[in-house]
């Protein structure tokens, strides 16, 4: 039985258990016919983790999916024993969750879809985007403190190089969200940064409604918010990752041993434009842009 540990809910997770699901199936193993999920949800409440890890490990699953930085370390907090795969945002040894890349050490492992260049790169796609920018609203969830941390460190210097004013907004809850979008109205940055976060990401369709609202372009780290109407995305293909955790999980379920699985670093980033928000914006994507995306959507 595999335990799957998750900081949202179901609803905005469909394409990663998919992913999930189809590393699994690549090792032999299919949900219903030869293994058992347990999932837990915390529903974008981060304190329910580790009462949900807790209950895992009481349910003596064989291996726990951690899929987010915050449920890793409930995870790790919550068993020594247990092997741990996780999805990591962040990089995972400055987090404490293993020893190194190459040798994790105890009993974690797990996919590692972040790289430091990523915030100041998605930041330099913007600005290609919006030529004429010079002033940037960062958004950031603030209970997610390591990743929050990480990224302002990450673009501050990146703005000043780029001579863009920053002005950072934080929001945890969906109601914050409609706050730091409200200041828009009187203080009309040029466009919208939003950090890396598995909140941020579940709010997806309330995020496009309100950038489409307030007619400003905006920049996210995963394709899924471009595919729903997003400007523009820059990031690891997560989907990808959690069938990377699957099959790591699969390998785990048939004999392989921690110390044989390194942490893998996600190879896969991409560029995802979408033209239609483009135009309803009255941005021309530069050419030199629509040649480097992995995909345009029309």
């Amino acid at each position: 039985m595999i335990g799957f540990l998750h900081a949202t809910s179901p609803d905005g997770s469909t394409e990663r258990l998919r992913g999930f699901r189809q590393g699994l199936k690549d090792i032999g193993f299919v949900e219903g016919e030869n293994v058992a999920i347990e999932y837990r949800w915390a529903e974008n409440q981060n304190d329910r983790l580790p009462a949900l890890a807790a209950d895992l490990v009481q349910r003596r699953v064989a291996v726990i999916a951690a899929t987010s930085t915050p449920a890793a370390l409930a995870a790790k907090t919550a068993t020594a024993a247990i092997p741990i795969v996780f999805v990591a945002g962040e990089d995972p040894v400055k987090l404490g969750l293993v020893a190194s890349l190459a040798r994790p050490g105890g009993n974690l492992t797990g996919i590692n879809f972040f790289s430091g260049e990523l915030t100041a790169k998605r930041l330099e796609l913007l600005r290609e985007l919006v030529p004429a920018a010079a002033r940037v609203a960062v958004l950031v969830n603030p209970t997610n403190a390591f990743t929050t941390e990480t990224t302002l460190r990450d673009i501050e210097p990146a703005a000043r190089a780029m001579r863009l004013q920053i002005k950072v907004l934080n929001a945890s809850t969906s109601r914050e969200i409609d706050t730091a979008f409200a200041t828009f109205i009187s203080e009309r940055p040029d466009a919208v940064f939003v950090g890396l976060d598995q909140f941020l990401n579940s709010r997806r369709v309330q995020l496009v409604n309100l950038a489409s609202r307030h007619a400003i372009p905006a920049a996210f780290s995963n394709r899924d918010i471009v595919e729903i109407g997003g400007l523009m995305s820059y990031g690891a293909n997560i989907a990808d990752a959690f069938r990377q955790v699957g099959v790591y999980i699969g390998r785990i379920l048939k004999g392989a041993k921690l110390a044989d699985l390194p942490v893998v670093q996600a190879s896969k980033f991409e560029l995802v434009i979408n033209a239609q928000t483009a135009r309803m914006l009255d941005l021309t994507v530069p050419p030199t842009l629509l040649a480097r995306a992995d995909e345009v959507i029309e």
